[in-house]
C-alpha cells in the first residue's frame, strides 16, 4: 500500500499540489455538491478542525478553493474548488488512473 501512497504523492506534486492539498481538493471534489464545509472537511481527513481551517487557507491563497458562506448558519463556510483548483485536480487525478485500477484489483484480491 506505501508505494500507491508515494506514487500518488509524486503525481500530486508534479501536478504543483503537496499531498495534503491533494487529499483536501480529493474530500471536497468527492463531497456532495462538491462543496464540503471545514467540519466535514476535518472529519474526512481525520485531522484537527484548526489544521484543516489553515490547509483551507492556504489552498485558498494559492487560488486552489473558495469559500461561500452557509444561508442556514453564519458560522458555517462552505469550500469548493476555484476553476484552478478543478484543472490542477482533474490533471492529478487523472493520472492517477492506473494506481487506481491497481487498488481495485488488489482488493478484489482480497476480497477472494
Amino acid at each position: 500500500m506505501r508505494r500507491f501512497s508515494r506514487r500518488t504523492d509524486e503525481i500530486a506534486r508534479r501536478a504543483g499540489l503537496t499531498p495534503q492539498r491533494y487529499n483536501l481538493l480529493l474530500m471536497i471534489r468527492g463531497s456532495s455538491d462538491e462543496q464540503a464545509s471545514v467540519g466535514e472537511l476535518a472529519e474526512a481527513l481525520q485531522a484537527a478542525q484548526s489544521t484543516v481551517t489553515e490547509l483551507v487557507n492556504r489552498a485558498a491563497r494559492a487560488g486552489l478553493v473558495s469559500r461561500t458562506p452557509s444561508k442556514a448558519d453564519a458560522r458555517v463556510a462552505f469550500v469548493r474548488l476555484t476553476d484552478e483548483g478543478e484543472r490542477v485536480f482533474a490533471a492529478a487525478f487523472q493520472e492517477l488512473a492506473e494506481e487506481r485500477e491497481a487498488l481495485r484489483q488488489a482488493i478484489e484480491q482480497l476480497e477472494r
